[in-house]
């Protein structure tokens, strides 16, 4: 029986030509800044985000903390909304990495108003921290798209108070392709950008952190202080390469995969999908019929993955593994349940 795993677009598998790559590749010692394959990468990464310089990391959230740790002094205080990743699922990382706080600010979609960020920057007073980096998220993890108007709102802000802005991009190139826009135009209202290899892009490994020459010699310490020094990484760094030269475009077809499941889903009694979060590759909804130890048990069986809700509120994921026959399958099965139970 054929698994269909829809639990996120970090299950992928790489391609045939992503093994063989990686198979082939030249590698060197990385750290030594020798590994020609990693160094390929990183060149290749800088001119599609349009940053003057990029670094291979293992991972996204290796990629932010790591940025965390490059702009900021011990003691700051990171202004982040309360629904981006960064403080949601990475582990308290920057208590504990670089010794900051985190200012949250409120607000689901990632999109506190400027006046809020604003706000919450810190006077220079004795009893106050230093705000030391403004934290932005796009595609946000509620499956919107944050507009660049607004992100570049948010950049001018730091500008004006001399603060850095990070961008947690993991998923930049699904938001580039819903508003229609070149990548670039979204990395332009960051001063640090940090994207995944290994989502939609299906690279078995890595994400890249970008941002200026400086930033990013400074970043490649902080990565060796971190664990980060690799060494003959080119095996993984090849897999990167065809990620960003063969499936950035391919996207598409996961976008519009979502959108038939969420139409199919929307058909099925006792489910609510919400609509205004399909955006990329993401389907959101609610499904209160069966309780959800059961349901996700039930899918199983039928030879479907899926995660159980997080706050009463499932998701499901297209990526390069699902076909629209995949998709049509799974609204099948949840039916065949719902029925079942019924």
């Amino acid at each position: 029986m054929k698994i269909i795993d829809i639990r996120s677009d970090t299950v992928t598998t790489p391609t045939e030509k992503m093994r063989k790559a990686m198979y082939e590749a030249e590698v060197g010692d990385d750290v030594y800044q020798d590994d020609p394959t990693v160094n390929k990468l990183e060149e290749l990464a800088a001119e599609i985000i349009g940053k003057q310089a990029a670094l291979f990391v293992p991972s996204g959230t290796f990629g932010n903390q790591l940025a965390i740790l490059t702009h900021t002094l011990r003691g700051d205080e990171v202004i982040v909304p309360s629904s981006n990743h960064i403080f949601v699922h990475e582990v308290g990382a920057p208590a504990v990495i670089s010794n900051v706080q985190l200012h949250i600010l409120d607000d689901p979609y990632g999109m506190p108003s400027i006046e809020r960020i604003e706000k919450a920057i810190r006077d220079e007073d004795i009893h106050y921290p230093r705000t030391g980096l403004i934290c932005m998220e796009n595609a946000h993890s509620s499956g919107k798209v944050i507009p660049v108007d607004y992100l570049k709102k948010a950049y001018e802000l730091g500008i004006k108070h001399h603060i850095p802005v990070h961008l947690d991009g993991a998923r930049i190139f699904n938001a580039a392709i819903a508003l229609n826009i070149d990548v670039k135009q979204i990395s332009s209202t960051a001063d640090s950008v940090m994207f995944c290899l290994s989502k939609g892009l299906a690279a078995p490994v890595g994400s890249i952190l970008a941002g200026s020459k400086e930033f990013v010699e400074k970043a490649r310490k902080g990565r060796k202080l971190m664990g980060g020094g690799m060494r003959q990484v080119g095996i993984l760094a090849a897999a990167g390469i065809v990620a960003l030269t063969e499936m950035i475009d391919r996207l598409v077809e996961d976008h519009e995969n979502a959108k038939m499941l969420a139409h199919l889903l929307s058909e099925l009694p006792h489910v609510k999908v919400f609509e205004d979060q399909l955006d990329i590759n993401m389907v959101f909804f609610k499904f209160d019929l069966i309780p959800a130890e059961f349901f996700v048990k039930e899918m199983l069986k039928r030879g479907i993955k899926i995660n159980p809700p997080f706050d009463g509120v499932y998701r499901f994921v297209t990526h390069k593994d699902i076909s629209r026959q995949d998709v049509y399958r799974v609204a099948d099965v949840f039916d065949e349940i719902i029925k079942s139970y019924t």
